[in-house]
């Protein structure tokens, strides 16, 4: 039965219980995805009822289409909650919408996976010019750098599309995708090789998973804020800080490298040029160590810092994120990170 904006039901024993009604893609990356985000609910709230509705969304180019779609059904309260993958979304969320929990990241690095004829090679020992798929700037501009005698081309489409091309085609020698996505899939054997961070850093919020809701559900918060992992709201909070000071977006490469290790967060961000000969890169740190001075009584878990409401993580480590990244991005635009972006926001354009 509907009742208002919501959806209940009656259990055997006539008790009227709330369905909880997640919102996700068709493709089979992102079911998987919500399916674990629902398994993990259900662990922790073995009563609830939930309902997983894929949603139509259609794609002209841009991944933010889809964002746009799942939370226009969010919006509509045809659902209560959205898994994404976060970064997939914007620094800024349009009013009203808010990220209620982070997941703990899986492995945030991007790998290589070769072409059938070409297993037991690695980007180093792949001949001259050969062709490597990848539909990222910041992929390209990295391992162009790094690897000069290799040619990379576009590759679209989801990862069975990528893979399939990969596979049943010349075209390319190998393709780079998200290590995270891969082992989802179960298609870690296909993995040649995982960039480290000397041969390429990751994007924002690449590997964690987020959870968007509407910004007034306050019980729907308060119940998925269980599923935050701090550590990996602490740096999603620094890197999403970092590229929204510099204004970056999908069409500039971006770069970024984090690591919580002693109560210390270490940031590393960097900026390219398309062609990735003209870069800029730094690190910062700070303290996430939880001060005795904060009174909890105090503290308004309501906050969004870029984004993100993250209930039950202190609030005073993720000011001290949030500025870790905005004074990491002002260190780079003091050194020129501006022109280097700007430069190449326009020749993406003009492609």
């Amino acid at each position: 039965m509907e009742e208002g904006p919501y959806k209940y039901i009656r259990d055997g024993n006539g008790k009227v219980i709330r369905v909880i009604r997640i919102g996700t893609r068709k493709s089979q990356l992102a079911r998987i995805q919500t399916d674990s985000v629902a398994d993990k609910l259900k662990e922790l709230y073995p009563d609830i009822q939930l309902e997983i509705m894929p949603l139509v969304c259609f794609q002209i180019g841009e991944k933010s289409l889809f964002t746009k779609e799942l939370e226009n059904a969010l919006e509509r309260n045809e659902v209560d909650l959205v898994v994404h993958s976060l970064k997939d979304l914007p620094t800024t969320l349009p009013p009203g919408f808010t990220i209620g929990a982070v997941l703990k990241r899986e492995n945030p690095h991007d790998a290589v996976v070769l072409h059938p004829k070409n297993v037991g090679k690695t980007l180093d020992t792949l001949p001259e010019n050969s062709v490597i798929g990848t539909s990222s700037l910041r992929r390209a501009a990295q391992v162009k750098k790094r690897f000069p005698h290799l040619i990379f081309k576009d590759i679209r489409g989801n990862l069975n599309t990528r893979l399939k091309k990969l596979d049943e085609k010349d075209d390319f020698a190998a393709i780079i995708l998200a290590a995270a996505g891969l082992k989802r899939m179960g298609w870690e054997n296909r993995i040649s090789q995982v960039l480290g961070p000397e041969d390429c850093m990751y994007a924002v919020g690449q590997g964690a998973l987020a959870v968007e809701v509407r910004a007034r559900d306050t019980d729907i918060l308060e119940m998925v804020s269980l599923l935050h992992d701090p550590d990996t709201v602490l740096r999603c909070i620094a890197e999403r800080a970092f590229l929204k000071q510099l204004e970056g977006g999908c069409s500039v490469p971006v770069a970024v490298y984090t690591q919580v290790k002693d109560s210390q967060l270490y940031l590393t961000g960097a900026v390219y040029s398309l062609d990735g000969s003209d870069s800029l890169k730094d690190t910062m740190q700070t303290s996430i160590a939880a001060s005795d001075k904060v009174n909890p009584e105090e503290v308004d878990d309501r906050v969004q810092r870029v984004g993100v409401t993250a209930r039950k993580v202190s609030g005073e480590a993720q000011d001290r994120a949030e500025r870790l990244g905005i004074d990491l991005a002002n260190l780079l635009l003091s050194k020129g990170a501006k022109d280097i972006l700007t430069v190449a926001r326009q020749l993406n354009d003009a492609s």
